[in-house]
């Protein structure tokens, strides 16, 4: 018996246990769920392909304005943040290790205290009063006569949502390009050197990204499954959910909206295994263009 549990695969066991909890099983009960009329207090009632119907013919806010404001702010959020992160790696690659160290740090930290930003600085700076920075600067300057409410209007919601999300969007995957231009064998940027290699503009695209196209890849998906993920942004800022007019009203938002606020979970699944659909299929894109061949 010992012999027999004396193998590689055994370590994989906890791994695949812990993954088919909290991963499998979800998901599972998502797609379940889907199919079904459940308020989370009643036995969940089958009601087929229906909430997919009405999501697509009567929901009218969520085609209208939840996923077209997913997309838009996946599509600037996800290329925008995933080139800053390789570009800011790149610079901090060029200069000595402590300096480096503390600006990566001081970089990392805005993805790990996204809530508390939002609650204390953010607010702050675009609050709606005349003593918020950016409306106290604007009519110093004498750009306004009165206060603009930022945080309340369908015009600079979704703009303010973006800019933060920039802000933050140096995460793991920004550390782990970082840990790959580090990392690639200095050798190779003598011998294109030698082999005609100019200027760093073409040391970056011939040596330095086809030398780190796992990092480049792992970037790639964490930066689409956060942009994704992305909800509490808008909520936060403007104090509701719904945000104001669906300004800034994300997936997640209508998810939470349904599931936790209506009670309407079978509906709420059925918008999140969209979700995963839409996830997924970004995430195959994103392997077919900077996943190996082999």
């Amino acid at each position: 018996m010992i012999k027999k549990m004396n193998r590689p695969a055994w370590f994989l066991v906890p791994y695949w246990t812990l993954f088919a909890i909290f991963i499998v099983l979800p998901v599972l009960a998502a797609v379940v769920l889907s199919f079904t009329y459940f308020n989370a207090i009643q036995t969940p009632k089958f009601v087929g392909i229906t909430n997919y119907i009405e999501l697509v013919t009567i929901d009218t806010v969520f085609m209208q304005y939840v996923l077209s404001n997913t997309i838009k702010f996946a599509l600037i959020v996800g290329p925008v943040g995933y080139i800053l992160s390789f570009v800011v790696a790149w610079m901090l690659a060029q200069i000595s290790k402590v300096p480096r160290t503390i600006l990566a740090i001081i970089l990392y930290s805005p993805s790990l205290t996204m809530g508390v930003a939002m609650a204390s600085m953010w607010k702050i700076i675009f609050s709606g009063d005349s003593k918020g920075y950016l409306n106290a600067l604007l009519m110093n300057w004498g750009v306004i006569l009165e206060p603009i409410q930022f945080l309340q209007s369908p015009q600079y919601l979704m703009t303010i949502m973006i800019i933060i999300s920039l802000w933050s969007s140096m995460g793991v995957g920004f550390l782990a390009m970082l840990a790959g231009v580090l990392n690639i064998d200095q050798t190779l940027y003598e011998a294109a050197y030698i082999d005609g290699i100019r200027n760093r503009t073409q040391e970056i695209f011939y040596i330095t990204i086809p030398s780190m196209k796992p990092q480049m890849l792992f970037g790639a998906v964490m930066a689409t499954v956060t942009t994704f993920q992305a909800g509490a942004i808008g909520v936060q800022l403007s104090g509701s959910n719904p945000t104001p007019q669906y300004s800034g009203q994300l997936i997640v938002n209508h998810i939470e909206d349904f599931g936790f606020t209506r009670y309407m979970m079978g509906y709420a699944a059925t918008i999140s295994v969209v979700l995963l659909l839409l996830v997924y299929f970004l995430s195959k894109v994103t392997f077919k263009l900077l996943g190996e061949k082999e």
